[in-house]
């Protein structure tokens, strides 16, 4: 597969790596998100002043900060050989942390899903090394945006479905887990597959090799000033990202909206497709100094509308299931370029390998 992958259409290339890095980071939300799904009303956390599923969600925020910095290290040096393996290990663990979640009782839980997050946010990093440094990669790594965006919601219907058929909230999560466990391997196995970039990639994009130690000392040395302004822009962003995504249920409540079937995947649908649409138009653009800055004008334009959004609701002039989608249009398109076309485009501009 991997040879008629190099010597097939262009076309077929970008086709089969999207739908294989699509499904894999699908299938990865369902041993993140489900536990989302549920209110856990009757549960008490052992912190006086925070409710169960905020301290859940706090503690799965923790594990999965602290696995970006591991994988600052990990990402960043793993070789070609040891990718997919060790993609569908973090995976066996969430998943194991997912049965321990069901297992512990009461605020222990939280211990458990800490140990759900550790594992899963070095995924992401693992999926677009297969995707990064080619003439395509706009096109692949917008499809793969858009699996996240679609995937909470998918996945949060999944859950409240098996709450609605009489699974406990606690076993809830590793049930939808384990439903989508045979796709991922599936999945990844296809990932594996998809080959190297070509020489005219190496040429358009720069060579792409493991970064060590003092590769990644000198590359934030050089661009100290500009990379500390996108991290802090990033700390917020994520943190209203992850509130939206984690109180969905709880927000369009509130909003009146929250006995719609499958309402989550018809909120997200349109904001899979608009955030992959202007993402994709920046392969148009061959040259990479212009394209980083395609990249952060659509970030600035995705954080204008969310701030526009929320005025249009105040006053009036939209109902709130449409804020929720435009403002979660808006976050998206200034959150998804961060994990996939903003650096792919820098390191491509530097010149860094």
């Amino acid at each position: 597969m991997e040879r008629r992958l190099a010597s097939g259409s262009p076309a077929f290339f970008v086709v089969y790596a999207v739908t294989a890095a699509f499904a894999t980071y699908f299938c990865m939300y369902a041993f993140r998100k489900p536990f989302a799904a549920a209110a856990f009303e009757d549960w008490h956390f052992v912190v006086p002043g925070i409710d169960f599923k905020t301290g859940m969600v706090i503690s799965q925020i923790i594990g999965y900060a602290l696995s970006k910095y591991v994988g600052i290290k990990v990402c960043s040096e793993v070789g070609r050989a040891r990718r997919a393996l060790m993609l569908v290990g973090l995976v066996l663990v969430a998943q194991l942390a997912l049965v321990l979640f069901g297992l512990l009782p009461g605020s222990w839980k939280s211990l458990a899903i800490f140990l759900n997050g550790v594992p899963l946010g070095m995924v992401w990093g693992l999926v677009v090394l297969y995707l990064e440094g080619r003439r395509s990669s706009e096109l692949l790594l917008a499809g793969l945006s858009c699996s996240y965006i679609l995937a909470s919601g998918v996945v949060k219907d999944v859950g409240r479905a098996f709450l609605a058929r009489g699974v406990a909230e606690d076993w809830m999560p590793a049930v939808t887990g384990l439903c989508f466990l045979p796709l991922l391997l599936l999945s990844v196995w296809l990932l594996d597959q998809v080959p190297r970039p070509d020489d005219t990639d190496m040429a358009q994009r720069t060579r792409r090799e493991p970064m060590l130690h003092a590769s990644r000392v000198e590359f934030a040395r050089r661009f100290l000033v500009g990379l500390s302004a996108l991290l802090v822009f990033y700390f917020f962003l994520t943190a209203y990202r992850d509130f939206r995504d984690n109180y969905q249920f709880e927000i369009l409540g509130e909003l009146g909206f929250s006995e719609q079937p499958a309402l989550l995947t018809k909120t997200e649908l349109p904001i899979a497709f608009a955030v992959l649409g202007a993402l994709a138009l920046l392969v148009l653009v061959k040259d990479n100094r212009r394209g980083l800055i395609g990249a952060y004008a659509i970030m600035i334009m995705g954080t204008l509308l969310m701030g526009g959004a929320t005025l249009l609701l105040d006053a009036g002039h939209i109902d709130g299931l449409w804020w929720m989608i435009l403002v979660g249009l808006g976050t998206y398109l200034a959150y998804v370029p961060f994990g996939s076309v903003l650096f792919d485009r820098l390191m491509a501009s530097t010149r860094s390998v």
